[in-house]
């Protein structure tokens, strides 16, 4: 299992990394990752007209998207869409940050928020 992690580089602009996270055989069919905490969650509707400009993340979260689909225009240069099932870390909470852009009439998705990962 993975999640792309969005981030801040020396220079202040935003940046995409793919992370792996390692997953224990609990037998049965059954994997695990290790305990992730969090501090809080939101649940987000977002519309066809969503849309904003370069933006850093307003604090560290996960961001886990159930229907609908968001483009992410890291101020790097990469540009992910982002649909059903995905998982991003939005940890770029300094510096230019990103553009976040509805491609679909409407996405729902759930905010974690977190200190470690």
């Amino acid at each position: 299992m993975n999640y792309a992690h969005l981030y801040t580089g020396d220079d202040g602009l935003s940046y995409f990394r793919d992370v792996e996270v390692p997953m224990t055989d609990r037998g049965e069919g059954t994997e695990l990752s290790g305990l992730f905490a969090a501090k809080g969650m939101l649940m987000r509707r977002n519309t066809a007209d969503y849309q904003l400009d370069y933006h850093p993340a307003p604090r560290r979260q996960f961001i886990f998207n159930l229907t609908g689909t968001v483009e992410i225009v890291a101020s790097g240069g990469e540009t992910r869409q982002f649909g059903p099932g995905s998982i991003m870390l939005a940890d770029d909470t300094t510096g230019k940050g990103h553009i976040s852009k509805a491609l679909t009439a409407e996405r729902v998705s759930i905010f974690v928020h977190v200190d470690e990962v």
